[in-house]
């Protein structure tokens, strides 16, 4: 079966676009992959000072979290990005969920990205 990690910024941005991007994934058939670096930063966007449209999007994504099923992981290195690419390059079957550049242009592996505002796509 093949998975897809997710990281911070797509979470994110499906929650700002309100975009049902569990149902999306699990339609595809794919199994979904939540780092807990990604969590923790969620849970640190939640409570920082930022302005308060993000710290309330943090919140909602972590409540679409605790009642979703999916499989949390550790990642090998401290920074979340890098872990993240070093995942996906040891594990070829996953697929990177990102709206980051960077990451992006890291790897050449499928990455399910934001369409048109609404709609989810794998380049």
């Amino acid at each position: 079966m093949k998975k897809v990690i997710l990281d911070t910024n797509f979470i994110l941005s499906c929650v700002r676009q309100r975009i049902d991007f569990f149902e999306d994934i699990k339609f595809r058939g794919l199994k979904i992959l939540i780092p807990t670096g990604v969590i923790n930063e969620l849970k640190k966007l939640k409570n920082s000072g930022k302005k308060l449209h993000l710290r309330n999007n943090a919140d909602l994504a972590l409540k679409i979290l605790e009642r979703s099923n999916f499989e949390s992981v550790d990642l090998s290195l401290e920074n979340v990005d890098d872990g993240l690419i070093d995942f996906i390059n040891k594990n070829p079957e996953v697929i990177l969920a990102t709206l980051d550049r960077e990451l992006k242009r890291k790897t050449k592996k499928p990455k399910l990205v934001i369409r048109g505002k609404k709609k989810l796509e794998i380049i």
